[in-house]
C-alpha cells in the first residue's frame, strides 16, 4: 500500500484489500492507518502496540507537524481520542525502523507473521509499505489462500 503523511492509504493492490479489506469501500476518514491503529475495537492486528510506537516515531520523524495542516488535524484528534496516542507522542520517540514485523489472526488466512518494508519515496511524502512472508512458512500459504479464495 501507499499512504500520505497523514497515513491515509491512497493506493493499494488485490491482496491487501484481501489481508486488511477493501479501501474502496470504506468512508475516507476509515483509510487513515494511525486511526485504524487508535481504534481499540479492532482487534485483528496481534502486535498493534508496538506498530503504533513506531508509527507514532515514524509520524513524528517525518517533520509536517506542525506544518502540515493534514497531520496537524490527526495528531490534535488522536490526542483528545487516544490516551495511548496522547502517551506515546508525549515520549517524543525519534528512532524509525524502517522494517517491521506485523503479526496477525485472520479471519481466513489464519495466523500471519508478516515483515513490512516502509519505503521512503524521495522528494514525495508518500511511502511505500510491502509485507511479505518467509518462503514456505505457514504465513506464504496464509498469504496465497487469500489471493485464490
Amino acid at each position: 500500500m501507499v499512504i500520505d503523511a497523514a497515513y491515509d492509504v491512497v493506493a493499494w493492490n488485490r491482496l491487501l484489500a484481501a489481508l486488511i479489506g477493501n479501501p474502496a469501500t470504506w468512508p475516507p476518514r476509515r483509510r487513515n492507518r494511525l486511526r485504524r491503529l487508535f481504534d481499540t475495537t479492532d482487534t485483528i492486528t496481534g502486535n498493534r502496540l508496538e506498530l503504533a510506537r513506531l508509527c507514532v516515531a515514524d509520524l513524528r520523524a517525518a517533520g509536517r507537524y506542525p506544518a502540515d495542516p493534514a497531520v496537524r488535524e490527526l495528531v490534535d484528534e488522536l490526542l483528545g481520542e487516544s490516551p495511548e496516542f496522547a502517551r506515546l507522542w508525549a515520549e517524543r520517540e525519534g528512532v524509525v525502523p524502517r522494517t517491521l514485523t506485523k503479526v496477525t489472526n485472520h479471519p481466513v488466512a489464519g495466523p500471519l507473521e508478516l515483515d513490512c518494508e516502509i519505503l521512503a519515496v524521495p522528494g514525495h511524502e508518500h511511502r511505500l509499505l510491502i509485507y511479505t512472508a518467509a518462503p514456505g512458512s505457514p504465513s506464504e500459504e496464509g498469504l496465497k489462500r487469500l489471493l485464490t479464495g
